[in-house]
């Protein structure tokens, strides 16, 4: 298991249901009139997904241990930082610039997903390869 990886996996979770709170309940007003409720929303749902995502990578990291797994992790740490903390500033701050920084976000959470992958294939070729 790599404790880094499910320690922050199992932060990125808290936050994203004290953040989706707030927003619920303190912000609504706010993000429904400067029309920023859907971006929210999502900045909010990526950061649950990809705690839990997080979280699974720690657990799997003791049975598939290899650099891609490794890779997958630091990924989806800095792309879910990156993407959900683009469009939260971009909510909290109205700079439109925000949302050209989500993508590169975007980018590295795929990069983890592809990792996760070839991290499981490495596994099942180093495991029956003759």
């Amino acid at each position: 298991m790599n404790l880094l990886f499910l320690k922050i996996g199992a932060f990125f979770g808290a936050l994203s249901v004290i953040l989706g709170a707030f927003g619920a309940h303190v912000l609504k007003t706010t993000l429904l009139s400067s029309g920023r409720m859907e971006t929210y929303e999502t900045a909010i749902k990526y950061l649950f997904y990809h705690s839990l995502a997080l979280i699974l990578v720690g657990i799997l990291h003791k049975e598939f241990t290899n650099k891609w797994i490794n890779y997958s992790g630091n990924c989806f740490i800095i792309g879910t930082i990156i993407f959900s903390g683009s469009l939260l500033l971009l909510c909290f701050s109205g700079l439109k610039a925000m949302g050209a920084v989500a993508p590169i976000g975007g980018t590295f959470l795929v990069l983890a997903w592809v990792f996760l992958f070839w991290g499981f294939s490495k596994k099942i070729n180093d495991k029956f390869s003759i």
